[in-house]
């Protein structure tokens, strides 16, 4: 009786251990956000499609936002706890008290140009007309800002900004002359440019630091899972090495999310997508592209004025993976 009540119990206890591993080994459920039709947010598309964020344990939906903000607000009300986000809706929501913080920094620049119709070829030709961004307070509003007042123009009092939308709905609103110009990230840029549009100035080449689409999620899901998150940021490293080394696929993967098949289009816009000092190998999310940020939002909010970048980074997860030489064994070499 008593050897039938031990293996009883053994067996009782290994099915158990064996339920408790299988459970553990079931991949994370997770909604990813991302806010825009764009190469911007090529990582995350080749994590899903390539299989890097299953290999990491990480079963992930990725879900398309129709703006910044919406999405940044899925980030804090849970139901898309991690996203690809741009710089302005973080240190918005994180001013507001919703603890966001980047994980890993995704793109630390910005690949904008501002693009006006054909006839208007000079900044005073520009002086009172419409200039359409996505939202108030989102990366294309900034950068329109930005670039407007690198021409001599003031964006508060010679032009008026528009919310039209995502890329494509502000490529069609200059196309319908419902503004005047529109600032456009890849490939969109090359199409205006194709259909005639005038490339009034190229954000990128002034080397701005800009904390722009990077990965995301807040305190709270870290300190409820942190294995979670820890799986993403090493599927955002590995999604970056594949960006950069496997051409093909990349560019596959783009025609397929951006249902374009012009070859020549698609290649100019993965060769600028891959760019080291626009997509780094080790994803540290740039400071000082936060500061950029901050300065900015700074000139009307005090909160603003008060907080630090490193208020919006958890860069533990990068740290752990850099230290340990993950990264630099990617790459088979040093990498900066």
């Amino acid at each position: 009786m008593k050897a039938k009540m031990g293996m009883s119990f053994a067996a009782a206890l290994f099915t158990l251990v064996f339920l408790n591993s299988f459970s553990s080994a079931q991949p994370f459920k997770v909604a990813v956000g991302y806010s825009g039709i764009s190469a911007d947010q090529l990582v995350i598309w080749v994590a899903k499609d390539a299989g890097i964020f299953a290999k990491n344990n990480l079963d992930v939906q990725p879900v398309y936002f129709t703006g910044g903000t919406t999405s940044v607000m899925a980030m804090v009300s849970g139901d898309a706890p991690m996203v690809q986000a741009s710089g302005p809706g973080i240190v918005s929501a994180g001013l507001a008290g919703s603890e966001p913080v980047y994980v890993a920094g995704g793109i630390v620049t910005l690949d904008y140009w501002l693009m006006t119709l054909p006839e208007i070829k000079t900044p005073e030709q520009l002086r009172g007309g419409s200039v359409a961004i996505a939202r108030f307070g989102g990366a294309a509003d900034f950068v329109a800002r930005f670039a407007l007042a690198r021409l001599g123009l003031n964006p508060l009092k010679d032009v008026t900004i528009v919310q039209t939308g995502s890329t494509p709905e502000r490529l069609a609103a200059l196309e319908s002359r419902r503004v005047q110009a529109t600032v456009l990230v890849p490939p969109t840029t090359f199409i205006a440019q194709k259909r005639g549009f005038y490339l009034m100035g190229d954000v990128a080449a002034l080397g701005l630091a800009y904390q722009h689409q990077g990965g995301a999620t807040t305190r709270r899901f870290i300190r409820e899972h942190p294995e979670a998150v820890r799986n993403f940021v090493k599927s955002y490293i590995e999604a970056v090495h594949r960006t950069k080394t496997d051409r093909q696929g990349a560019i596959k993967t783009l025609a397929k999310y951006l249902h374009l098949e012009d070859k020549e289009l698609l290649e100019k816009t993965y060769d600028r997508s891959i760019a080291d000092d626009k997509l780094p190998p080790k994803q540290y999310p740039t400071l000082e592209g936060l500061k950029t940020i901050l300065d900015q939002l700074g000139q009307k909010d005090p909160k603003a004025r008060a907080a630090k970048p490193q208020d919006f980074v958890d860069a533990r997860f990068i740290e752990e993976f850099d230290k340990s030489g993950f990264i630099d064994n990617l790459y088979g070499q040093k990498k900066r």
